[in-house]
This record gives structure tokens, sequence and C-alpha cells, in this order.
């Protein structure tokens, strides 16, 4: 069956046969005129051949099509990147977080500029190509997969052998990301302050002392898997007169906290907490239990309820919160569920992201 152009030359790419990508891509521009992938797939291409001008005019193009393609993001924060100009990839790259919190190039990317951002690196590693890992990804280069096979093959048996001779070993567990560039200098620590209060409404007024501890304390639940407690510090110092520098430093620092699970979450708050003071438990992440109410469908597939939050027999209850789903649940409504989700507060009203739920078999 023959394939449509932009197919054929993403195959092409992904080959990093990218001269003959852009050559096919460019017979085809009155076919695709005004289609994002087209000019995605071109900026992509000029990108990996060094020719910069075209990519970025491409990526531009694509731009006023779509915005918050993370492809094209990466693309575009590759370009400022190889120019010095860190804050603007910054900028591109926690905007790409905020919009796919898994996206392992933009976090690695951001790892970079924390660690190794001064123009000299980067220069060197423009030179030597390394600045490609930080390019939108093009997947396996297919005429290079034969000759890692068979390597790949001995491996594999290799570590099949290991656990065979060796069963009673522990699984390696990676450490987390070091964050040893988000640490505060002295002189960030001395004005931790911001200088200007003037028109300025703070839900927290902190000294330098406890700007420093709070955004410490964040560094050491990080450090201990405990993003939910690592999220409140993040929340307080983002609401407080924290200096701007404290609290960019804060975001990053949330960009790298994981999405657990019913077995992995920890240091869950109750909702009357939550209730209490909501701003400060924004983004994190419940497992709480109760009984569905008043659910509704829609179009788009979505789906919320009301939760009432309580135990089974909701003879001690604690309040109800709307919950949303992107997809419909298989939950049925006269039954006690755990719901896990992430908290979402706008303007003092909460409501949760539902990600999944948990409901015990029927008794017969």
């Amino acid at each position: 069956m023959r394939q449509d152009t932009l197919t054929v030359a993403w195959k092409y790419m992904s080959r990093r046969r990218f001269s003959t990508a852009i050559k096919l891509l460019e017979d085809k521009a009155d076919t695709y005129q005004e289609h994002f992938d087209y000019y995605l797939e071109l900026g992509i291409a000029c990108l990996y051949i060094g020719d910069i001008g075209a990519a970025s005019s491409y990526f531009q193009h694509a731009r006023r099509l779509k915005m918050t393609d993370s492809n094209l993001l990466l693309g575009q924060a590759a370009i400022f990147l190889r120019r010095g100009e860190t804050d603007r990839a910054l900028q591109y790259y926690l905007e790409i977080k905020e919009n796919d919190p898994q996206n392992k190039t933009a976090g690695e990317a951001i790892e970079f500029v924390r660690t190794h951002g001064d123009y000299d690196t980067i220069c060197r590693w423009v030179d030597t190509g390394r600045i490609e890992q930080f390019y939108p990804p093009l997947g396996v280069n297919t005429d290079r997969v034969w000759g890692i096979v068979l390597p790949l093959a001995a491996c594999l048996l290799g570590c099949a052998l290991f656990f065979v001779l060796f069963p009673g070993r522990k699984p390696y567990t990676p450490s987390r990301a070091d964050l040893g560039a988000l640490e505060l200098s002295d002189e960030e620590k001395k004005d931790a302050r911001e200088s200007d209060l003037s028109g300025q409404t703070y839900q927290f007024i902190l000294s330098d002392k406890e700007i420093a501890k709070t955004y410490s304390a964040a560094i050491q639940y990080f450090n201990e898997h405990r993003d939910n407690a690592s999220q409140i510090e993040v929340n307080r110092l983002v609401n407080s007169n924290a200096s701007s520098a404290i609290k960019q430093k804060a975001h990053v620092l949330s960009t790298y906290f994981e999405i657990p699970d019913f077995d992995t979450i920890k240091d869950i708050p109750d909702f009357a907490s939550v209730k209490e003071n909501p701003s400060l438990y924004d983004d994190c992440w419940v497992s709480w239990g109760g009984k569905v109410s008043n659910a509704n469908t829609y179009e788009d597939g979505s789906y919320s309820c009301d939760f009432i939050i309580g135990d089974e027999q909701l003879r001690h209850y604690e309040g109800t919160v709307l919950v949303r789903f992107e997809v419909v649940p298989n939950v049925e409504s006269d039954q006690y569920v755990k719901i896990l989700g992430q908290l979402e507060v706008s303007g003092g009203t909460v409501t949760v992201k539902g990600r999944s739920l948990y409901q015990t078999v029927r008794k017969l």
C-alpha cells in the first residue's frame, strides 16, 4: 500500500537521511499548505542538519497552527539552547513539562541547563553533536538496528542466567535526580525575600531564614521520595514573599515529582486540612475513600461526580468534592470506592483530577 509523503519522510528521518526527507517534503509544498505536521517535520530535519535559520522559520509557521505540541516546543527550545539563550530555552522546557509531565527529553534538558548550562559547555556540545539528545526524538535508527540485535540478545541471555543463578538478589532501585544545581546560593539565602512588596498580597510572610528552611525541606522531602510533602513546601514558597529566583527554582523542583499509585503514595492530606488551606495542597495527590453521587458523562467521553468522602458506611463524613476523569471509570455508585487523583485549586475551590480508582468486589 502506498504511503503518504509525511509518513515516508519521517521514516527517512528516523534513518537519519535528513536531506532526502527535506527534498521529498519540499516537493510537496503545494499539497501540504498550512499543514502542521508538514512544517514540523521540515523544521526537525533542518535542525538535525544544522540549518538553524530554516528550522526556526518552519517551527514558527508550525506554531501558528498549533502552540502546545511537545516536539515543536522541543525543537524551538533546542534552537535557543544552541545559541546559549538558556533562559528562553528553560521557558519552553517548563511549558512542555506543564503540558506533558512525563516528557523525558524536557526533563533531561532542564537538568542540563541547571548543571552544565554555561556557554562554553554548550558550544562544545554543539560542536560534538551531543546537543542532539535534546532535539525532538526520532526513534530507533532502523539502518542500525541489526547491529545491536545480537549484542542485545546476548545481554538479555546473560541477565536471565544471572537471575537464575542468583535468585535472591534484590533489583536495583535507581536514586532520584541529582538536584545539586537547585541548591540555593549564599546570595539567594541572604536575599531570599522579594525586595519590592508594594501592591503585593502574600498568604505567607516569611523571613529569609524561614524561606531557606522551607526550600531545604522541599529538597529533603523530594530525596526521601515524599513528593506530596515536598509539593506542600513548594506551594508555601510560591504563595509567600520569597524572591522570584527561589520561586523559579521551586517550580523546577516540582517538575521532577512522580505520579504515584495506590501503593506508593505518601503523606496523603485529609480533606479537612485541604479545605482549611486549599492553596497549600494544590497539585498534591490524594487517595480518598467514599461513595459516588451525581455522576455525569459528557460528549467528549469525560466523566464527573460528587465524591462523598468518609468510611464505608459513611458514619464518619468528611466532606464532598467534585472529581473529574478524562474517561468514564468502571464504578458502581452504591459501592464504597477509593480514588487516586491530583488536587486542583482555582479561586479557592478544590476539585480532584482523577487518575484511577479501586472498588472491592461486591459480596454476594
